[in-house]
């Protein structure tokens, strides 16, 4: 009877990794780059031009407005053309001198000619610019808190290795909210010249 539960709690785990496996990270299209460097947990990469869907986000008293819900909506065919677009890892988010922003990267296989027309007004279609940036891959769930820490660190590091600062930072999540926050791998990138 023992060897039996054993066996049947270890096809349980077998199961639970395996569909777990399949709504995380490892089920969806990650942005592209190019390794540049890396050194530990801080890397260069030069990233090709994003096409990107975004909405403004507001703070309110549970960090929660809606912005993943205007976006999944986007791609779950709330669009001019009804079209479901596949989702990507990571989701962006940045924060401007006037307003923070999310965003979802739009899959490889997607041109920005091709990309419908948001049917959701709080969604616009827009392109990022290509570029070199140095990132700081970190575990843990997403919080102010833990975003300035990676963020020091960051910096840190550039200055550490000459390497200037040319934006404001963008945080990469690439986990949906059921993860464990030990499991989670979070990014906090900064433009930099290439070169």
């Amino acid at each position: 009877m023992e060897i039996t539960l054993i066996v049947a709690l270890f096809i349980l785990a077998i199961l639970f990794v395996a569909v777990g496996w399949r709504t995380s990270r490892g089920g969806y299209e990650t942005t592209p780059y190019k390794l540049v460097r890396s050194a530990g947990k801080f890397e260069l990469r030069d990233y090709p031009v994003l096409t990107v869907v975004e909405t403004t986000m507001t703070r309110t008293s549970n960090d929660t407005d809606g912005s993943f819900n205007h976006l999944f909506g986007f791609i779950t065919g709330r669009n001019e053309a009804r079209q479901k677009i596949a989702m990507t890892t990571p989701v962006f988010m940045s924060e401007g001198d006037s307003n923070r922003t999310m965003a979802f990267v739009m899959p490889t296989n997607l041109r920005s000619g091709q990309v419908p027309r948001p049917a959701d007004g709080s969604v616009t279609v827009r392109e990022l610019a290509a570029g070199r940036f140095a990132v700081l891959r970190y575990s843990g769930g997403r919080n102010r808190e833990q975003e300035a820490e990676a963020l020091g660190q960051l910096r840190t590091w550039m200055v550490a290795e000459g390497l200037s600062v040319l934006s404001l930072p963008v945080y990469g999540y690439f986990d949906p909210p059921w993860t464990p926050a030990f499991l989670r791998r979070n990014e906090v990138m900064l433009r930099t010249e290439a070169g």
